[in-house]
């Protein structure tokens, strides 16, 4: 697996974000993955992770599922969580995501899912994502560190992925 670049203020995977989740993302080539252990701030009620940090998990999962295999970072457009079992603070969770479809550059297709450490799914998720528009890329130098190979518009190069 390949780790993939994280950002400097991103909620998800923001190195200097102190209040974010600092989330670290890897892939095969074709499925993202990231290990997670929520703490007890993100507790909803009665001891059960908030379903809008575990929707954000998945959102983000699938933004970085469209880059990996279209080489184009999205918005969000649309998404359906399905939530099947609480995740507790403390419990590891593996959350996955995959491009499901690409329609011709014009709107990406993607899934994903949280599972605990015996494998069953606590929530899947489907949706679907705008690319950004070329303007828009740049913007993402300043913010990415780390290896950025593959993603259309940007450095190719390890050394100069994150210079401002």
């Amino acid at each position: 697996m390949r780790q993939l670049p994280h950002t400097r203020s991103c909620f998800v995977c923001g190195e200097a974000n102190r209040l974010g989740l600092n989330i670290r993302f890897q892939t095969n080539g074709e499925i993202v993955e990231a290990h997670f252990t929520p703490r007890a701030e993100h507790a909803g009620f009665q001891s059960v992770v908030h379903g809008g940090i575990t929707a954000t998990l998945l959102d983000e999962i699938m933004v970085w599922a469209c880059a990996i295999r279209t080489g184009r970072f999205g918005y969000c457009a649309e998404m359906s969580v399905r939530y099947l079992h609480p995740i507790r603070p403390g419990e590891e969770v593996i959350v996955r995501g995959e491009l499901v479809e690409n329609r011709r550059n014009k709107i990406f297709e993607a899934k994903g899912e949280i599972r605990n450490a015996a494998n069953e799914p606590l929530a899947t998720s489907t949706g679907k994502y705008f690319p950004l528009k070329d303007s828009e890329i740049p913007a993402l130098f300043g913010e990415l560190i780390g290896d950025t190979t593959g993603l259309i518009g940007l450095p190719k190069s390890p050394s100069k992925s994150g210079a401002t």
